[in-house]
């Protein structure tokens, strides 16, 4: 397994990180245990959860594992906070008093007595940044949370943060965790460069779009993902007009991966990993299997040259336009 370091930062996260998100719910203890297992085993060291994920069972799950298998020492343990835990008007948000109350819920809940990467799960309209950071910083301070991240920002909200960082001297995000795969390139117009410019990893996640990177629902959509609660949304963008058109042109992606002796989700996983400003991808799984096969895809990532690349371009025909540049009127 290949390891590099998170941004600018000194932690080192192997570049296939486990998610959690269906621990305690998609999977149970048995199920969730034999994942973490062949991850470990394969040299997976970098786990992801949140306390949204099942409202908490994910990284209760995780804490029992860790427990159980006493390797604490041997994982980089990531999680995020946000997400509306309870019915208090300050059970959610990003409000000091939540992230005060919502890193013990989850060191708790974890079992463990420090969080290698605390993320904020999105942009907090109600909570000023400024109060955010300050309470990301304390946690720092305490010894509660080593390194601090974000997931979901926008360009201008993550630059509001590192430029409060800078002016208050205050512990500053290492990371950046967004959505991004062959489908959708959202960020490569601004936020990537900006994640370059500022030496910040980045940990993609959704890197299978749902599942409809493996080619699964190339004859529709009846298990999954995007059959599960909470998935409403995404499985109604596949079923569209226009997703199934993109669902028609993963399959004309079959070729490419078979020349690369590689899967439909191997060759998406490594799409996104030869991105150099990728850090690290996120990877679910449902059975041990997948978690091998998804690890193939470093393997894969030397073999996709230029011609690979272009090939793959023709198909999908979606790179996204780079901005406008605005000039005065003459």
């Amino acid at each position: 397994m290949k390891h590099l370091r998170l941004g600018r930062s000194g932690l080192k996260v192997s570049r296939i990180c486990l998610g959690t998100m269906t621990f305690g719910a998609g999977a149970d203890d048995q199920v969730s245990f034999q994942l973490m297992d062949r991850f470990l085993e394969l040299g997976g060291t970098f786990l992801d959860t949140a306390d949204q994920y099942s409202m908490g069972v994910s990284e209760e799950v995780v804490g029992r594992w860790i427990r159980a298998r006493g390797v604490r020492d041997q994982v980089v343990l990531a999680t995020k906070v946000f997400t509306q835990m309870g019915p208090g008007a300050n059970d959610g948000g990003l409000s000091r008093i939540h992230i005060q109350r919502a890193v013990e819920d989850s060191l708790r809940r974890l079992q463990t007595d420090v969080i290698d990467l605390y993320q904020i799960h999105r942009w907090d309209f109600t909570a000023p940044p400024e109060e955010t950071l300050e309470a990301l910083n304390d946690l720092v301070r305490q010894g509660k949370v080593r390194y601090i991240g974000c997931s979901n920002l926008k360009a201008w909200h993550l630059s509001a943060y590192l430029q409060l960082a800078r002016e208050q001297h205050r512990s500053r995000f290492i990371s950046l965790q967004p959505i991004y795969n062959v489908l959708n390139r959202g960020i490569e117009n601004e936020v990537l460069e900006l994640c370059a410019r500022e030496g910040l990893g980045v940990i993609v996640y959704n890197p299978l779009a749902g599942g409809v990177l493996t080619g699964k629902y190339g004859k529709g959509i009846t298990d999954g993902r995007l059959t599960l609660p909470g998935y409403e949304w995404l499985r109604q963008v596949y079923e569209s007009p226009e997703g199934k058109e993109r669902i028609e042109k993963v399959e004309k992606l079959r070729p490419i991966a078979a020349d690369l002796d590689a899967s439909l989700a191997q060759l998406a996983l490594a799409w996104a990993l030869k991105n150099p400003n990728v850090s690290t991808v996120i990877t679910g799984a449902s059975r041990a299997e997948q978690v091998t096969d998804n690890m193939k895809a470093l393997d894969i990532v030397p073999k996709l040259d230029d011609t690979a690349l272009e090939a793959i371009e023709a198909v999908l025909d979606n790179k996204p336009a780079p901005p406008r540049s605005w000039r005065p009127t003459p």
